[in-house]
């Protein structure tokens, strides 16, 4: 069968070529043949499984990879009951440049846990195999998330209820934690902090937040005055609660932290507000943190078995030694202090630095009526919202693509290095449509790259998460010279009037912002639980050679101690296996 006759038929029936392929695979998994299984993927296929097999992520590249993953893993997962999804039906997929493929859904169990996954499949010599395999874990038997069918009845209706007590009551009483201890401690309330502590609460887990700001939300509201999310709204929901259908595309910060503390109280998570981490040791015998904190009514002691670091996972402000700091008469701080432009309407400042934060205080300032010059220390990756967003997200998240459920494990089953490969072609796309706003930048002498290895926003999302500017008005400010552009090899020095440049350009400032990035989480862990832990653990972001990303959302090397990161929809993705990791731990359940 030639390969256009292959598509016209997947064309017609794309749930019989699934089908077709899925028994196949069903007899194979169910058997613990590993050749069976092999005999089914392409010779270029991709393997991700997150949690359902292998009890880890791990990607496996190519036939001998894969054989030797299921050679250790499939006998004792003891597959069974693979399925196809019929809901959301296996359909044809025919991009413009590529070979075709047909896609489709997947349940399973294990012994241990059930599962979805996701195939892709291409015709190879007529006969159609994977070349992308995706096997994750939904739900831990015994330990299935609180949904639907599992949900809760309510207290006034379980057996022996009292009326002397009401839900409120219950709630104060279990975020008091005054008689027992939690399970774990979520340190951040921000994205990830709230998705997993969402995940490990419908497990049954009984988990702490602790915040050290006033409200939930913070982390968002106190940021920059004109902050708006860069992400689109189809791929920022968080779990189990999706925003209304009348919520913008782009959201506003306070509106984002107003949301994430409805959010906090809908889902019933315990936060303690105001509260700091003063100590913490971890005992090895017993497998228990022991944590001093001060709250708002004074110190505590908590005792969990797990900690998760959810403070970002660039979160740590860098703030570069520049020598005669102390000298300059004006106003300094990071980015991450800013607050309103319009604190300096009429006056000088200086931006260094020329990434996202960078870029949108600049523009703040300068709309605040403030003389803005932009310090490049290095060249910026730039693309604009307009056309790179819909480009990187559109094919799964936007306004007619698949529920946010089946987007997810799409996405998921693209292993990190293939989403490096394929933003290679999405990042020449970009530059092409950007290419009048590229040339005006470069016409000023900004100076741009096109990420590491041409991989554009991704390549320096998943490297550093930073590097990069998504471009929403400040780029043509700069073009216009609106916006001034120092470069001269960066910042040498401040001077009692502002800073002195490294090729002797001395420029004037009444305020300096650092907007100077942020250090790698492992370095706020080294902060908070000192050098021990932190050397234990691994750089968070970068790509491994295992394609999974450093230190995020699987063990870090100190037990006991997880790290919770990312932007939205990676949290929201991510939060689940983090959290059936520990829920599987805490029960003695987990298997090898």
């Amino acid at each position: 069968m030639t390969l256009t006759a292959a598509v016209d038929e997947a064309h017609a029936d794309a749930v019989e070529v699934f089908s077709t392929w899925l028994a196949d695979f069903a007899a194979a998994m169910e058997s613990a043949d590993v050749q069976g299984v092999t005999r089914l993927v392409t010779d270029d296929c991709w393997w991700r499984d997150l949690l359902a097999l292998t009890w880890d992520l791990g990607t496996f590249r190519g036939p001998d990879e894969v054989a030797a993953m299921l050679t250790k893993h499939l006998q004792q997962a003891a597959v069974g009951a693979v399925s196809m999804v019929t809901e959301y039906a296996p359909s044809l997929q025919a991009p413009e440049t590529g070979e075709p493929w047909v896609e489709g859904f997947f349940t399973f169990e294990t012994a241990l846990a059930v599962g979805r996954g996701v195939a892709r499949l291409r015709s190879v010599d007529g006969e159609w195999r994977a070349w992308s395999v995706m096997t994750g874990m939904e739900d831990v038997k015994g330990h299935e998330r609180a949904l639907g069918a599992r949900r809760p009845v309510g207290p006034r209706h379980l057996p022996g209820a009292s009326t002397q007590e009401n839900w409120a009551d219950r709630r104060r009483q279990q975020a008091a934690f005054e008689t027992s201890e939690p399970d774990v401690v979520v340190i951040g309330a921000g994205q990830g902090g709230l998705a997993v502590a969402a995940n490990l609460g419908l497990m049954g887990v009984d988990t702490l937040i602790i915040e050290k700001s006033e409200r939930v939300g913070d982390g968002w509201r106190k940021r920059y005055h004109s902050l708006v999310l860069h992400d689109p709204v189809w791929a920022d929901h968080l779990p189990y609660l999706p925003f209304p259908q009348s919520w913008p595309i782009y959201s506003a910060k306070d509106k984002i932290a107003d949301w994430f503390e409805f959010y906090a109280a809908a889902m019933e998570l315990n936060v303690w507000t105001s509260t700091h981490l003063i100590s913490s040791e971890y005992d090895e015998t017993s497998g228990r943190w022991t944590l001093r904190v001060r709250t708002a009514d004074g110190e505590r002691e908590i005792r969990p078995k797990d900690v998760i670091l959810s403070t970002g996972a660039a979160g740590e402000p860098n703030i570069p030694d520049f020598p005669g700091r102390d000298s300059f008469t004006g106003t300094v701080y990071h980015s991450s202090g800013h607050s309103s432009g319009s604190d300096w309407a009429g006056k000088k400042a200086v931006v260094v630095g020329a990434c996202n934060s960078g870029h949108d205080i600049a523009q703040e300032l300068y709309e605040s009526g403030a003389a803005v010059t932009m310090v490049q220390r290095s060249s910026t990756y730039i693309m604009s919202q307009e056309h790179g967003i819909p480009t990187i997200f559109g094919a799964l998240f936007h306004e007619e693509g698949p529920p946010t459920e089946y987007a997810d494990l799409l996405s998921s089953a693209y292993p990190w290095p293939l989403v490096l490969d394929l933003a290679v072609e999405q990042t020449k796309a970009i530059a092409k449509m950007d290419a009048d706003l590229l040339q005006a930048l470069d016409a000023v002498g900004f100076q741009m790259n096109d990420g590491p290895g041409g991989t554009g926003l991704m390549g320096y999302a998943l490297r550093n998460g930073g590097g990069y500017y998504i471009d929403v008005g400040a780029s043509q400010l700069i073009a216009d010279r609106k916006i001034a552009l120092a470069q001269g090899s960066g910042v040498a020095e401040f001077t009692p009037t502002g800073v002195r440049l490294q090729d002797g350009t001395a420029l004037d400032a009444d305020v300096v912002v650092l907007a100077t990035g942020y250090s790698n989480m492992r370095e706020t862990a080294r902060r908070l639980f000192g050098d021990a832990v932190a050397d234990r653990c691994q750089p968070v972001l970068g790509v491994n050679p295992d394609g999974e990303l450093g230190g995020l959302w699987r063990r870090t090397g100190q037990p006991g101690l997880w790290f919770m990161g990312g932007p939205l929809a990676w949290v929201r993705i991510y939060a689940k296996y983090l959290a059936l990791q520990i829920t599987a731990d805490q029960a003695g359940v987990r298997g090898s």
